[in-house]
């Protein structure tokens, strides 16, 4: 399901030609030249998982181009979608040019000369730029092509909201890869490709197009990472997540009995462990235990023993004695 190689293993005359070989085998191969050619560090790892086909590349400045005649001589008919993983980038497509950062999406198409520049150099052939590319077939985007043809060669920050958890997902990804089966690599490529929908149905303001069920996945996610941002807040509820995401309380209910628990039981748990963890900082030693529970959205002293006590077997001052001096430093 992923397989990586590194230039370093290979003699330094074949390093350049070997890794343009290898990024060729992507979906749209392309045209590349670097200063560092004599003596190239370059990484590829080519990722397969169920639906989701993506290469990834780590190298020092470059220059890539996509020409007529490689388009000529083959063209898969792929959207590219990209994550600026480090370094600095620019893509040119469409007569626009996109200038990137780390975090920072942009997407070209392999049916149109396209040419790329990794400007952020290192020395002596320092790997200084990397990136993930996801291969997207045409066919298979539900949205209309003039109106992605609109956002070629524009960068689309990561932040914030779903673009944050795509990033983040993808990251964790290439981390996690190695470990997957291929029945777990399936149903994770199934959950990125709904994920990478949904981030583009926000840039390109497609959301209706979506199928019903990548809609609900990608705006669960929203509302969970919403839950984790305002724990602290006492009026974090049922009802208030519906009214900051513009939807039913019905639909935020319906939405979570995809979990294991309920929203409110999600709140509560996740209250609960921040609490837990903050009674073991002894940097918080000075607060009382109403004022720990307080700082994390919990505000009823009595409440908040019954449920700790509940949850981990002893009252949460015991608690806090009971690791006293063992706590985080």
């Amino acid at each position: 399901m992923f397989h990586v190689v590194d230039t370093m293993s290979l003699p330094r005359e074949d390093r350049f030609d070997w890794w343009c070989q290898e990024v060729g085998r992507g979906a749209a191969p392309t045209r590349i030249s670097s200063e560092h050619a004599d003596d190239f560090a370059g990484r590829v790892g080519m990722l397969s998982a169920g639906p989701l086909r993506a290469t990834v590349m780590g190298f020092p400045t470059l220059h890539s181009e996509r020409t007529a005649r490689l388009i000529r001589q083959s063209d898969p008919e792929t959207y590219e979608l990209t994550l600026v993983l480090s370094g600095t980038m620019s893509v040119a497509q469409e007569r626009r040019v996109a200038r990137l950062g780390g975090g920072d999406f942009v997407m070209w198409s392999s049916s149109r000369p396209y040419t790329g520049l990794v400007t952020h150099g290192g020395v002596g052939g320092a790997r200084t730029g990397q990136g993930m590319v996801l291969d997207l077939p045409r066919a298979l985007l539900p949205f209309p092509e003039e109106q992605i043809r609109r956002s070629l060669a524009t960068a689309l920050p990561a932040a914030p909201g779903i673009g944050t958890l795509l990033a983040r997902h993808l990251r964790a990804l290439l981390d996690e890869a190695p470990h997957l089966t291929d029945a777990e690599g399936a149903a994770v490529g199934e959950a990125t490709m709904r994920l990478v929908h949904a981030f583009l149905a926000t840039r390109l303001g497609g959301w209706t197009r979506l199928e019903p069920e990548t809609r609900g996945a990608a705006l669960l996610a929203c509302m969970e990472r919403f839950i984790e941002q305002h724990l602290a807040d006492p009026q974090l509820t049922p009802h208030s997540i519906a009214a900051h995401h513009h939807v039913s309380v019905r639909l935020v209910h319906h939405l979570f009995k995809q979990r294991s628990e309920t929203v409110s039981a999600l709140i509560r748990r996740r209250r609960l462990e921040r609490c837990r963890s903050d009674l073991t900082d002894r940097h918080l030693n000075h607060l009382p235990v109403h004022a720990v529970a307080a700082r994390n959205g919990l505000a009823d002293p009595a409440g908040f023993s019954h449920l700790f006590k509940r949850a981990y077997g002893m009252p949460p001052a015991e608690y806090r004695r009971s690791v006293r001096g063992y706590g985080r430093t």
